[in-house]
């Protein structure tokens, strides 16, 4: 017996990219990453296109990067490629301290983020 022909097997092909140590807290970026994630990549990058926020112009960054991945790969479709998964890490924290009244001092945390977006050619049936 004869293996099915590849043209009628479509597998999935993922699609990666990160941005790690992101200027910016991860509880910042969460509410956009909620945002695009499920949609279609080209619907995703004009949304992002479109909000006046840092965490719009990371992700942005992160989405054209997958997007470039994907082509530089060869993916046929561009237009038909789907953000599966997306995700915001906490980063490390940069610790400072601003002295106080009394000789005190305060802890001044500088939070960091890692971004990862993966673009898949066929969308997950969710059940």
């Amino acid at each position: 017996m004869l293996p099915a022909p590849f043209d009628d097997v479509r597998k999935s092909m993922d699609y990666k990219a990160s941005h790690r140590f992101a200027d910016m807290s991860a509880r910042k970026v969460r509410p956009f990453v909620a945002l695009i994630r499920g949609r279609r990549a080209d619907e995703a990058l004009e949304l992002l296109r479109y909000l006046p926020n840092k965490s719009a112009r990371i992700l942005e960054q992160v989405l054209k990067s997958a997007l470039g991945n994907a082509e530089d790969r060869g993916a046929r479709h561009l237009d038909d490629l789907f953000v599966t998964e997306s995700c915001v890490d906490g980063g490390p924290m940069m610790k400072r301290i601003q002295p106080r009244a009394r000789g005190t001092a305060y802890v001044i945390k500088r939070r960091y983020a890692h971004v990862r977006l993966t673009l898949s050619d066929m969308q997950e049936e969710t059940e």
